[in-house]
Protein backbone atom coordinates (compact mmCIF):
# COMPACT_ATOMS: atom_id res chain seq x y z
CA UNK A 1 0.00 0.00 0.00
CA UNK A 2 1.17 3.50 -1.34
CA UNK A 3 -0.23 6.49 0.93
CA UNK A 4 0.51 10.07 -0.12
CA UNK A 5 -0.37 12.69 2.43
CA UNK A 6 -1.94 15.35 0.11
CA UNK A 7 -3.17 17.88 2.49
CA UNK A 8 -1.92 17.84 6.11
CA UNK A 9 -3.56 21.05 7.23
CA UNK A 10 -7.33 22.49 8.18
CA UNK A 11 -9.98 25.10 8.15
CA UNK A 12 -7.04 27.34 8.44
CA UNK A 13 -4.81 26.29 6.04
CA UNK A 14 -1.35 27.59 5.75
CA UNK A 15 0.99 28.26 2.38
CA UNK A 16 2.49 24.82 2.84
CA UNK A 17 -0.56 22.78 4.39
CA UNK A 18 -3.58 22.26 2.23
CA UNK A 19 -7.14 20.75 3.70
CA UNK A 20 -7.17 17.25 4.48
CA UNK A 21 -6.29 14.98 1.57
CA UNK A 22 -4.57 11.47 1.48
CA UNK A 23 -4.25 9.01 -1.46
CA UNK A 24 -4.14 5.54 -1.01
CA UNK A 25 -3.10 2.93 -3.50
CA UNK A 26 -3.37 -0.49 -3.26
CA UNK A 27 -3.66 -3.36 -5.71
CA UNK A 28 -6.58 -2.61 -7.17
CA UNK A 29 -8.26 1.10 -7.79
CA UNK A 30 -6.85 4.18 -5.96
CA UNK A 31 -8.88 5.98 -3.08
CA UNK A 32 -9.37 9.53 -2.23
CA UNK A 33 -9.34 9.43 2.00
CA UNK A 34 -11.16 13.14 2.06
CA UNK A 35 -11.23 16.00 -0.26
CA UNK A 36 -10.82 19.02 1.25
CA UNK A 37 -9.42 21.95 -0.42
CA UNK A 38 -6.97 21.63 -2.32
CA UNK A 39 -7.07 18.31 -3.08
CA UNK A 40 -7.64 18.60 -6.66
CA UNK A 41 -4.38 20.62 -7.12
CA UNK A 42 -2.39 18.13 -5.03
CA UNK A 43 -3.90 15.28 -7.26
CA UNK A 44 -2.49 16.40 -9.84
CA UNK A 45 1.15 16.38 -9.15
CA UNK A 46 0.77 12.70 -8.48
CA UNK A 47 0.99 9.91 -10.99
CA UNK A 48 -2.60 8.95 -9.84
CA UNK A 49 -4.29 12.53 -10.95
CA UNK A 50 -7.94 13.14 -10.51
CA UNK A 51 -8.41 11.21 -13.80
CA UNK A 52 -7.13 7.92 -12.12
CA UNK A 53 -9.54 8.51 -8.74
CA UNK A 54 -13.00 7.07 -9.22
CA UNK A 55 -13.49 6.15 -5.27
CA UNK A 56 -13.60 8.77 -2.68
CA UNK A 57 -14.38 7.66 1.07
CA UNK A 58 -15.01 10.69 3.77
CA UNK A 59 -14.56 10.94 7.44
CA UNK A 60 -17.01 13.70 7.68
CA UNK A 61 -18.93 16.21 6.07
CA UNK A 62 -16.97 19.62 7.73
CA UNK A 63 -16.56 21.99 4.68
CA UNK A 64 -12.09 21.21 4.94
CA UNK A 65 -12.83 17.53 4.35
CA UNK A 66 -15.42 17.83 1.45
CA UNK A 67 -14.68 21.45 0.10
CA UNK A 68 -13.13 19.87 -3.66
CA UNK A 69 -15.47 17.09 -3.97
CA UNK A 70 -17.83 18.63 -6.40
CA UNK A 71 -14.55 20.04 -7.82
CA UNK A 72 -13.26 16.84 -8.07
CA UNK A 73 -16.76 15.01 -10.05
CA UNK A 74 -16.62 18.46 -12.81
CA UNK A 75 -12.80 17.50 -13.02
CA UNK A 76 -13.52 14.14 -14.23
CA UNK A 77 -16.27 14.82 -16.13
CA UNK A 78 -14.43 17.61 -17.93
CA UNK A 79 -11.82 14.69 -18.60
CA UNK A 80 -13.99 12.03 -20.12
CA UNK A 81 -14.17 9.83 -16.93
CA UNK A 82 -17.73 7.99 -16.53
CA UNK A 83 -17.78 7.06 -12.56
CA UNK A 84 -17.52 8.53 -9.17
CA UNK A 85 -18.11 6.64 -6.13
CA UNK A 86 -18.71 8.28 -2.95
CA UNK A 87 -18.79 6.36 0.60
CA UNK A 88 -19.39 7.99 3.72
CA UNK A 89 -20.86 7.92 7.26
CA UNK A 90 -24.83 8.76 7.43
CA UNK A 91 -25.80 11.93 5.65
CA UNK A 92 -23.47 11.74 2.99
CA UNK A 93 -26.05 11.12 0.68
CA UNK A 94 -27.72 14.13 1.73
CA UNK A 95 -24.64 16.29 2.05
CA UNK A 96 -23.96 15.00 -1.77
CA UNK A 97 -27.78 15.72 -3.18
CA UNK A 98 -27.35 18.89 -1.59
CA UNK A 99 -24.48 20.01 -3.36
CA UNK A 100 -25.99 18.84 -6.65
CA UNK A 101 -29.09 21.02 -5.52
CA UNK A 102 -26.51 24.13 -5.83
CA UNK A 103 -24.27 22.69 -8.65
CA UNK A 104 -26.97 21.24 -10.57
CA UNK A 105 -25.52 21.76 -14.12
CA UNK A 106 -23.28 18.90 -12.59
CA UNK A 107 -26.31 16.56 -11.76
CA UNK A 108 -26.00 13.47 -14.18
CA UNK A 109 -22.58 14.57 -15.66
CA UNK A 110 -21.13 11.26 -14.28
CA UNK A 111 -22.45 8.06 -12.96
CA UNK A 112 -22.70 9.27 -9.55
CA UNK A 113 -22.98 6.43 -6.70
CA UNK A 114 -23.40 7.16 -3.36
CA UNK A 115 -23.16 4.25 -0.07
CA UNK A 116 -23.00 4.98 3.85
CA UNK A 117 -21.06 3.11 6.06
CA UNK A 118 -20.41 3.13 9.83
CA UNK A 119 -18.36 2.03 12.37
CA UNK A 120 -18.61 -1.67 10.75
CA UNK A 121 -16.41 -3.87 7.90
CA UNK A 122 -17.05 -2.85 3.91
CA UNK A 123 -14.77 -3.20 0.97
CA UNK A 124 -14.19 0.15 -1.30
CA UNK A 125 -11.85 0.29 -3.97
CA UNK A 126 -10.51 -2.72 -3.18
CA UNK A 127 -9.28 -2.42 0.52
CA UNK A 128 -10.71 -3.68 3.41
CA UNK A 129 -11.76 -1.19 5.48
CA UNK A 130 -12.79 -0.75 9.72
CA UNK A 131 -14.86 2.09 10.53
CA UNK A 132 -14.60 2.95 14.08
CA UNK A 133 -16.68 5.97 15.76
CA UNK A 134 -14.63 8.77 17.13
CA UNK A 135 -14.92 11.90 19.35
CA UNK A 136 -15.59 14.84 17.10
CA UNK A 137 -18.69 17.71 16.59
CA UNK A 138 -19.93 16.12 13.86
CA UNK A 139 -20.26 12.44 13.47
CA UNK A 140 -17.14 11.25 11.91
CA UNK A 141 -15.59 8.11 11.39
CA UNK A 142 -11.77 6.53 11.29
CA UNK A 143 -10.69 3.94 9.14
CA UNK A 144 -8.10 1.51 9.37
CA UNK A 145 -7.49 -0.01 5.89
CA UNK A 146 -6.12 -3.76 5.35
CA UNK A 147 -5.06 -3.97 9.03
CA UNK A 148 -1.98 -1.93 8.03
CA UNK A 149 -2.77 1.57 7.96
CA UNK A 150 -5.31 3.92 9.94
CA UNK A 151 -6.16 7.01 9.85
CA UNK A 152 -8.11 8.93 13.13
CA UNK A 153 -10.62 11.81 10.80
CA UNK A 154 -10.66 14.45 13.13
CA UNK A 155 -11.27 13.27 16.86
CA UNK A 156 -10.39 14.41 20.61
CA UNK A 157 -7.64 11.38 21.25
CA UNK A 158 -9.31 8.53 23.77
CA UNK A 159 -7.94 5.15 23.95
CA UNK A 160 -10.32 3.23 22.45
CA UNK A 161 -9.03 4.99 19.13
CA UNK A 162 -5.70 4.26 20.07
CA UNK A 163 -6.79 0.52 20.69
CA UNK A 164 -8.51 0.37 17.30
CA UNK A 165 -5.13 1.52 15.61
CA UNK A 166 -3.37 -1.20 17.76
CA UNK A 167 -1.04 -3.58 15.01
CA UNK A 168 -0.83 -1.02 12.21
CA UNK A 169 2.38 0.13 10.58
CA UNK A 170 1.24 3.60 9.85
CA UNK A 171 -1.26 5.77 12.08
CA UNK A 172 -2.51 9.32 10.88
CA UNK A 173 -4.14 11.14 13.79
CA UNK A 174 -5.10 14.50 14.15
CA UNK A 175 -2.98 16.96 16.50
CA UNK A 176 -4.27 20.10 15.60
CA UNK A 177 -2.68 22.76 18.46
CA UNK A 178 -0.06 22.54 20.60
CA UNK A 179 -0.15 22.49 24.38
CA UNK A 180 -1.84 25.36 26.32
CA UNK A 181 -4.81 25.76 23.76
CA UNK A 182 -7.89 25.06 25.19
CA UNK A 183 -9.61 23.40 22.36
CA UNK A 184 -12.64 20.31 22.04
CA UNK A 185 -13.24 18.14 19.43
CA UNK A 186 -9.12 17.63 18.81
CA UNK A 187 -6.25 16.80 20.56
CA UNK A 188 -3.02 18.27 22.40
CA UNK A 189 0.03 16.60 22.27
CA UNK A 190 -0.06 15.69 25.97
CA UNK A 191 -3.75 13.97 25.39
CA UNK A 192 -2.45 11.93 22.50
CA UNK A 193 0.50 10.86 24.15
CA UNK A 194 -1.59 9.59 27.53
CA UNK A 195 -4.25 8.27 24.58
CA UNK A 196 -1.28 6.47 22.60
CA UNK A 197 0.90 5.13 26.23
CA UNK A 198 1.12 1.35 25.84
CA UNK A 199 -0.11 0.57 22.31
CA UNK A 200 1.74 -1.02 20.45
CA UNK A 201 1.66 0.90 16.26
CA UNK A 202 4.44 0.95 14.16
CA UNK A 203 4.19 4.55 13.71
CA UNK A 204 2.57 7.40 13.97
CA UNK A 205 2.04 11.11 12.08
CA UNK A 206 0.53 14.00 12.86
CA UNK A 207 -1.87 15.85 10.77
CA UNK A 208 -4.75 18.49 10.81
CA UNK A 209 -2.45 20.70 12.15
CA UNK A 210 -3.93 24.33 12.70
CA UNK A 211 -1.26 27.29 11.66
CA UNK A 212 -0.84 27.77 15.47
CA UNK A 213 1.51 24.47 15.54
CA UNK A 214 4.08 26.52 13.67
CA UNK A 215 7.34 26.30 15.23
CA UNK A 216 5.81 24.24 17.81
CA UNK A 217 7.49 20.72 16.57
CA UNK A 218 9.67 19.91 18.34
CA UNK A 219 7.79 20.58 21.24
CA UNK A 220 4.94 19.10 21.11
CA UNK A 221 7.13 15.94 20.30
CA UNK A 222 8.66 16.53 23.32
CA UNK A 223 5.11 16.09 25.35
CA UNK A 224 3.83 13.41 23.52
CA UNK A 225 7.38 11.71 24.22
CA UNK A 226 6.57 12.07 27.81
CA UNK A 227 3.87 9.58 27.74
CA UNK A 228 3.97 7.32 24.78
CA UNK A 229 7.33 6.06 23.55
CA UNK A 230 6.96 5.05 19.90
CA UNK A 231 7.97 6.54 16.62
CA UNK A 232 6.27 10.06 15.86
CA UNK A 233 6.62 12.34 12.95
CA UNK A 234 5.05 15.39 11.62
CA UNK A 235 3.19 14.66 8.44
CA UNK A 236 3.50 16.94 5.62
CA UNK A 237 2.03 17.77 2.13
CA UNK A 238 3.39 15.31 -1.05
CA UNK A 239 4.63 12.56 2.13
CA UNK A 240 4.65 9.52 0.56
CA UNK A 241 5.32 6.39 1.75
CA UNK A 242 4.98 2.89 1.25
CA UNK A 243 3.80 0.10 4.24
CA UNK A 244 4.52 -3.26 2.76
Amino acid sequence: MRVTFLGTGTAMPTADRHQTGILLEGDEQPLLVDCGAGSLHRLARTNVGYEGVSSVLLTHHHLDHVSDLMALLKARWLAGEEHLEVVGPTGTKELVDGLLDVHDYLDGRVDLTVREVGPHEFSVAGFEVEGFEVRHSLPCLAYKFDGAFAFSGDSEAFAGLAEFAEGAAVLAHDCSFPDGVDVDNHPTPSELGRALSGHEIGRVYLTHLYPHTTGEHEAMLSSIAEHYDGDVRFAEDMLSLTIE
